[in-house]
């Protein structure tokens, strides 16, 4: 074999490698992905449940001074996240926003009382909890009304259900997918070496002997792609950062390094595997089996 010849080969076999390496990236890519989302899936639930507000609607009588103090009091409670004192001015802006900038015009005074808006911590927001919550702070003679939507909270809480089941289903069906893909992309690159294989095999070459070069560089190329799709992962987080800052906050450090890891384990351990098993059948061949 000519030295040209065996430059087109080796040319072959690096663009090869690099295709097996940027198709396995992809398919991490997508683990990566599913992977943040379901290891933050109880911060992503926590976070819209912390968004939702109920309103304690105080007593017509009640100055400014008296809700304050209320709200200071109100803010030790275990179920308290925050809570934001609402004055009549804001309360009068908030509703003429809503129904026009005249709509006082028909009282003699002012029905918008003083307020607080509440949010209450995540695993406060259910029905039970949520009338727990409603009948302590009603409990207080200040207190006019507690205003919230219970079938809002019942929608949300269903709704964050359906989505958790729904993402561990893509999740479970993502990882076969991909442990298929990645399989059947390493299944072809092996193959193309099945001759070198089978002359191993002739000169009295052992299965294990075969399969450690094969192995050790599938370990190579499990962590070279999933340090590529590592990079991605990072860049799509740096675009949510710079686009949505407040959805960015909900991911953690820590969890962010586990999906690192998730991904660069799953890259390694596939590979190896599809590796194991793609040159534990051709080392099985005979000489005519592998024309075809």
């Amino acid at each position: 074999m000519g030295r040209e010849e065996k430059g087109i080969i080796n040319r072959r076999l690096r663009s090869a490698y690099m295709s097996t390496v940027i198709s396995i990236s992809l398919v991490l890519l997508l683990v990566g992905m599913a992977s943040l989302l379901l290891v933050n899936a109880r911060t992503v639930s926590d976070y819209f449940k912390e968004n939702m507000q109920i309103s304690v609607m105080m007593k017509q009588d009640v100055t400014e001074k008296k809700a304050k103090d209320f709200l200071l009091d109100l803010g030790t409670e275990r179920y308290i996240k925050s809570a934001e004192f609402i004055s009549v001015e804001q309360g009068e802006k908030e509703m003429a926003a809503m129904l026009g900038e005249d709509f006082l015009d028909v009282f003699e005074s002012s029905p918008i009382p003083v307020s607080i808006d509440v949010t209450l911590k995540a695993d406060y927001v259910s029905a039970d909890s949520l009338e727990m919550v409603q009948r302590e702070i009603s409990a207080s003679p200040l207190v006019d009304e507690v205003v919230y939507q219970p079938s809002l909270v019942e929608a949300l809480n269903a709704n964050l259900s359906r989505i958790s089941l729904v993402l561990g289903v893509f999740i479970a069906l993502l990882l076969f997918v991909s442990f298929v893909l990645i399989n059947n992309t390493i299944r072809l690159n092996v193959y193309a070496r099945r001759f070198t294989i089978h002359t191993m095999k002739l000169v009295g070459a052992t299965r294990a002997f075969i399969r450690a070069p094969f192995l050790v560089q599938s370990v190579f190329q499990g962590v070279f792609a999933a340090m590529i799709a590592v990079l991605g992962l990072i860049a799509m987080l740096y675009f949510i950062r710079s686009e949505v800052s407040q959805l960015f906050e909900i991911f953690s450090l820590e969890l962010l390094l586990a999906v690192i890891g998730i991904v660069l384990a799953a890259g390694v351990l596939i590979c190896m595997l599809s590796t194991y098993f793609v040159v534990n059948k051709l080392v099985s061949l005979n000489k005519d089996d592998l024309y075809y």
